[in-house]
């Protein structure tokens, strides 16, 4: 056993290596994380804005693809875990007919369960944030 193998210390200072880069690996996964969100927008609302929010996520994982490392494109799997918990609220009264008042009276609408949406949206994220805890372990090993 070497005295830079014990507990990340490199050579006699006694300093850590490991806590710039475990940040930076973080920064690109957080970067990544928000390119899934924008592309999970871009797909929900495909009839509407969603080609722009497709086209501003393509540009963006193209610019990340050049510039960080790719083990934490994975980020962008979690990401698409936002865009389904945002389904999950907005359906949060149903499943069913949904009446809520307004000025000058009611107004429902039919909702759908918010339980698949948040089952999709923790799956996702559980997956992403995983899968990149393991791909920093094997890269730092």
């Amino acid at each position: 056993m070497t005295l830079s193998s014990i507990g990340g210390m490199t050579g006699i200072s006694g300093t850590r290596d490991d806590g710039a880069h475990l940040a930076t690996d973080w920064g690109w996964f957080l970067a990544w994380l928000l390119v899934g969100a924008c592309a999970g927008v871009g797909l929900a609302a495909i009839l509407t804005v969603g080609a722009a929010f497709l086209v501003l996520a393509a540009v963006a994982a193209v610019l990340l693809i050049r510039k960080g490392p790719g083990r934490a494109a994975v980020g962008a799997v979690a990401g698409l875990a936002l865009p389904a918990f945002y389904l999950a609220y907005l359906n949060r009264g149903g499943p069913g007919e949904v009446c809520r008042t307004v000025t000058g009276g009611q107004t429902c609408t039919d909702e759908y369960s918010p339980v698949p949406f948040l089952v999709v949206g923790a799956l996702l994220l559980v997956a992403g944030l995983a899968i990149h805890a393991v791909n920093g372990r094997r890269g730092r090993a």
